[in-house]
């Protein structure tokens, strides 16, 4: 535990975003010879399966951010007949059950519902009780985020923060840590209840977005757009955002007496898009292949 408080000593020292507004200009940038050498230092690093992508050729990407937002094959990634699946390739971080409106961060840490979703009390009293995965992507995951489970949207919320790592190692030692970072929160209606989708924000990531609104432009106040009115309905396993280099990902269900977890999915485990997560337990269940 010393070497990880050790290890995140310049995330306090250093100028996060300069820093991030500096990498995102540099993954938009279209200078042939700059953004080749960026995608080639950045494959090199990472082991990144080309063979996966829409374009398996690292370099006819247009920028180095065109290249980390790749599109997969539609069949690199069957899709679980399961009730809730992953929307991302990454690993599980934690996963369970709130309690008292309390999210477990790392062992040691939790921090409130009503501030990750930006002090909405409405909303941290709907999601008190339920359950949650706290999904992390790394750099060579694939960086486009999809939906676990059909949902028509009904709001969403920018939450302005802080641009610390989501690494596993951070989360272990910076109480709040995915309360504090810059996170957009979308809200669905769900067959199982009100479903939340945080997608958190953090250090180098150039920008995130969704696939209705956009990128969003980094701001100093809470933004809230509603769309019940407008019907915007996603089917499972339908993009719905991205991130520009970051980040995790973390999926809140309203009503944990509807879905349980699979038992056998544990923190530090892999997972892909597609994979079961859980199943409804009010209604058939399903395959977990």
């Amino acid at each position: 535990m010393f070497i990880d408080y050790f290890k995140t000593i310049p995330q306090f020292l250093l100028p996060k975003r300069a820093l991030n507004r500096f990498a995102g200009w540099m993954a938009n940038m279209r200078v042939i010879k700059v953004k080749n050498h960026l995608i080639r230092y950045f494959v090199g690093k990472y082991p990144v399966n080309m063979a996966e992508a829409m374009e398996p050729n690292p370099f006819n990407y247009a920028s180095f951010n065109e290249f980390f937002i790749r599109r997969l094959r539609p069949e690199a990634r069957p899709i679980a007949t399961a009730d809730v699946i992953s929307p991302v390739d990454g690993s599980i971080s934690e996963i369970g059950y709130l309690s008292d409106g309390q999210i477990l961060q790392a062992k040691g840490h939790t921090y409130s519902v009503a501030a990750l979703l930006g002090g909405d009390e409405s909303y941290a009293t709907a999601f008190r009780a339920g359950c949650f995965a706290t999904l992390y992507l790394s750099p060579k995951d694939y960086h486009r985020v999809h939906m676990p489970m059909e949902g028509q949207l009904l709001e969403m919320i920018y939450i302005p923060g802080s641009l610390y790592s989501v690494q596993p190692r951070t989360a272990r030692v910076i109480p709040n840590l995915f309360a504090k970072n810059e996170r957009v929160v979308a809200i669905f209606s769900t067959q199982f209840g009100l479903m939340a989708m945080v997608l958190v924000g953090a250090a180098i990531v150039g920008s995130m977005g969704t696939v209705w609104h956009g990128d969003f432009v980094r701001g100093s106040k809470i933004q809230r757009f509603t769309y019940s009115a407008d019907r915007i309905v996603l089917a499972k396993a339908m993009e719905m955002g991205y991130f520009k280099l970051g980040s995790t990902v973390i999926v809140l269900f309203a009503n944990r007496e509807q879905l349980q977890w699979f038992e056998h999915m544990h923190a530090g485990d892999a997972v892909q898009l597609g994979q079961a997560l859980a199943h409804g337990t009010l209604a058939t269940k399903t395959d977990h292949k």
